[in-house]
């Protein structure tokens, strides 16, 4: 082996390898996520198949709030462009953008648990709450392990912006963005199944 190919072949097995473990990582995380959703939506929906009216008729009266958590919806979207932004920017080192790009999209996911919490509140002061049946216990668990998974994000996030500004990051050394960005994109894609089987369905 040629002095230049020894050189070439260390160089990526230092950057190639922790960028390997790292991606890896989140997608054993991933799996295990999908996994636990995919037992409380099949959940859900042997109750919800398995019932001849939904909601129960002791819950009957409970309105869920489609159409705010639709526009909601599109808020969560729209955060999952910006982030995609995000990681197209860095990839391209334009710092400042960068920086820009991730406050939006932790802005828009912090707007989102907001509206969130602001309509639960509204649900448990008409009643509807955690032991409403199975219909409550079934709604609050599925959408609330997703508001925490949002949380989570959103914390990413800031975490992430904070070394964006810190200068962390560059076109060459970006992995904390990609992973980030995995993530974020997943709690975004769930989101819309979630909506439609639990608000609409």
């Amino acid at each position: 082996m040629s002095e230049s190919e020894h050189a070439t072949y260390d160089q990526s097995a230092d950057v190639g390898q922790p960028t390997s473990n790292a991606r890896l990582a989140i997608l054993i995380v991933l799996g295990a996520e999908i996994m636990f959703f995919a037992g409380l939506i099949g959940t859900f929906l042997v109750f919800r198949l398995g019932s001849v009216t939904w909601p129960p008729p002791t819950q009957a009266d409970v309105r869920l709030p489609i159409g705010i958590t639709g526009i909601n919806t599109i808020v969560l979207l729209l955060s999952g462009y910006t982030m995609i932004r995000a990681l197209r920017t860095v990839r391209r080192g334009l710092q400042n953008q960068l920086r820009i790009w991730l406050l939006v999209t932790g802005v828009l996911g912090a707007i989102f648990l907001i509206v969130q919490g602001t309509e639960w509140v509204r649900l448990v002061h008409h009643g509807f709450t955690l032991s409403s049946g199975v219909y409550g216990s079934i709604f609050y668990v599925l959408i609330g392990c997703h508001a925490l998974h949002a949380l989570l994000a959103v914390v990413w996030v800031l975490g992430v912006l904070a070394k964006a500004v810190a200068g962390r990051f560059s076109a060459d050394q970006h992995l904390g963005v990609e992973i980030c960005a995995i993530y974020w994109t997943f709690v975004v894609v769930l989101w819309p199944i979630l909506y439609v089987l639990v608000y609409l369905v």
